[in-house]
């Protein structure tokens, strides 16, 4: 499934941006080993990053997509992201590399404004009942990032505008990549000249929606919308929002198209989403998604931007925008999607079936299971799962939908919630038997997203160690990040709970550590003789040392040795000369707490099975 869906809209101002893909510094780039040409995107944004242009009010035209010299029929798709403007994003399909990157640059043309007349306008009192535009609100963002490449500093703040609204309960409800790393969030009604100040209750990154709140009373007054059942393929569906194009609300009309699960392209999940034809563009992210009977039927939040086809936007459907809500009830915080942790084959060829003794024409073959989920502790590999809480999985991968549809048996797994338990029934090596698993949260060893905002770090002796994240490797390039490193990151599993990827980012030069000064973005594995769990194993080691040197072994034997009371001697002055305010996050302070688990964790190579929650590598290989 090469799903390239994104274009994530919220208003930025307009510019034009041209970039260069590095293979390292896309997201999920480790996919794929060939490079990537120059690439110029299209994207209409309206983003106000520095007040330093006086054009900041003037549209300027994007540019268009233009292909590589190495033409591959991967469908690339962009989320229009508040701090750069574009964010890249290739889903991983027969032989292809995902990408999800921020790309920097600003630069603006003097091309006039160009609008797409084929986008559907309708007016106001088209909708049955024009009183529910009231509670859709306009937001506006103030965005701190985290510099990962110094990560002891965050980069200069920028503002974007969005969508959001009302649901009853003094909360309103939103994209998560609208409030992606926030500082400050207001929000403004129609036909109000005044911003009140929001407060963000909780995220779901995986399903790129927010729920906020207004203490103001004054605020309040619209009727709340009332969610609706998901519609029916050629439904009428209205989108509202406020998009790139002006200040005052925005309608447009389509139908749905498609009701399948999607990739959502911030969070890197694949849940249920609506496709529709009407116009979504950078503003309407947030939005709602209105029936012919006025019922909310779901949240606008990404769009498809190719030369092949045009007026493909999706919906976050009410189903799970419930889940969101229901799991934000019942534990006070959101703790996001499960997932049943397996990598999955699918059994269409009839000798498979034949060889693994399956007589029906159903069921998915279990390829791989994660050392961390619970379902290691059940399914083996050889395993066929054949039913899903007594209903059967066919052998594509897919259970029946509604009436007469079928649909990828994932998401019957994201009905459920964390902590729930599901009966699998499997068979193996001829019987058929029945097992129970805890379906939890998927955790990966390289995340895509920092929790908590600010990423760890520890300097010792100027040498830079923080864990590997997507993130990070967005702002690296190829040559810097390296080839296995990149592997790993695509294909390693974690062991253990808590584990990470942890690399040497850089070396801030000092006599102390002549000679190493040219490392970086390298994987540390031992710490005198020690294998390191994660940044704060590694922090606790050090920490507690009682001998004369510091020896760390990295990848290919390669060897750093510190004179430990040297290296101590040494940090006031670098923190100093750098102007970095600590040796290590804040985070890091905690004491460590080991783990019997960690202890027992098993050595794993990597290499055999990509790894993913999308389709990958071809569409017989799948993570449920």
């Amino acid at each position: 499934m090469a799903m390239a869906v994104a274009n994530c809209c919220f208003s930025l101002l307009t510019y034009t941006v041209k970039f260069r893909c590095c293979v390292s510094s896309q997201r999920y780039l480790a996919k794929s080993h060939h490079s990537i040409a120059s690439v110029t995107c299209k994207a209409v944004v309206n983003h106000k990053r520095r007040p330093s242009s006086n054009r900041d009010g003037e549209l300027k035209e994007g540019v268009s997509q233009k292909k590589s010299s190495r033409k591959s029929k991967d469908e690339r798709s962009y989320i229009l992201d508040d701090d750069d403007g574009i964010r890249g994003k290739r889903k991983a399909g027969r032989s292809q590399s995902a990408a999800f990157k921020s790309f920097g640059g600003q630069r603006k043309d003097k091309k006039e404004p160009k609008f797409d007349m084929k986008e559907q306008q309708v007016e106001p009192q088209n909708l049955k009942d024009a009183a529910f535009l009231d509670a859709v609100v306009k937001v506006y963002c103030t965005h701190t990032e985290p510099d990962y490449s110094l990560p002891w500093q965050k980069q200069r703040q920028y503002t974007s505008t969005g969508s959001a609204f009302m649901i009853g309960n003094g909360k309103l409800l939103t994209n998560a990549h609208c409030v992606e790393h926030y500082t400050q969030v207001k929000v403004k009604r129609r036909g109000d000249d005044t911003k009140y100040v929001a407060k963000v209750l909780a995220r779901g990154v995986d399903c790129d929606i927010a729920l906020l709140s207004v203490e103001s009373e004054e605020f309040w007054g619209a009727e709340p919308l009332e969610f609706g059942c998901l519609p029916r393929l050629q439904d009428a569906v209205t989108v509202v929002g406020y998009p790139l194009g002006g200040d005052t609300i925005s309608v447009t009309k389509g139908v749905v198209s498609r009701i399948e699960v999607t990739s959502y392209a911030h969070g890197s999940s694949d849940l249920l989403g609506i496709q529709i034809d009407a116009a979504i563009n950078p503003g309407n992210s947030g939005g709602p998604a209105f029936s012919d009977q006025g019922e909310c039927i779901g949240v606008a939040f990404q769009v498809y931007r190719s030369e092949e086809v045009e007026n493909i936007g999706y919906v976050i459907p009410t189903t799970v925008v419930s889940h969101f809500l229901n799991d934000y009830e019942r534990n006070g915080r959101y703790t996001g999607f499960p997932s049943l942790g397996v990598l999955l084959q699918k059994l269409e060829n009839p000798a498979l079936r034949a060889c693994l003794k399956v007589n029906s024409n159903e069921g998915v073959l279990v390829r791989r299971v994660e050392p961390i989920s619970d379902a290691n502790r059940v399914l083996k590999e050889g395993d066929v799962i054949v039913s899903f809480d007594d209903v059967n999985v066919g052998c594509e991968g897919t259970v029946p939908f509604r009436s007469n549809e079928r649909i990828a048996f994932r998401y019957l797994i994201s009905q459920r919630f964390t902590g729930d338990v599901a009966e699998l029934g499997i068979i193996r090596a001829g019987s058929f038997i029945k097992v129970k698993v805890v379906l939890n949260p998927r955790v990966n060893l390289v995340p895509y997203h920092v929790d908590g905002g600010q990423p760890s770090y520890l300097i010792i002796a100027g040498l830079v160690f923080t864990p590997l994240s997507e993130p990070l490797m967005e702002e690296e390039c190829e040559d810097s990040i390296g080839l296995k490193l990149l592997a790993k990151s695509r294909y390693s599993l974690a062991r253990f709970k808590g584990e990470q990827i942890v690399i040497v980012s850089q070396v801030l030069a000092n006599e102390v550590n002549f000679g190493y000064e040219e490392m970086s973005n390298q994987q540390v594995l031992k710490f005198n003789g020690t294998q390191i769990k994660n940044i704060h194993h590694l922090a606790h080691l050090v920490d507690s040392c009682k001998n004369k040197y510091l020896v760390f072994e990295f990848e290919d034997n390669y060897l750093v040795v510190l004179e430990r009371e040297a290296a101590s001697a040494s940090s006031f002055h670098i923190l100093k000369d750098y102007g970095i305010p600590s040796e290590r996050s804040s985070d890091l302070s905690e004491p460590y707490v080991d783990s019997l688990e960690d202890n027992q964790a098993a050595v794993q190579d990597f290499g055999n099975s990509p790894i993913s929650n999308l389709e990958i590598g071809f569409d017989g290989l799948l993570w449920a």
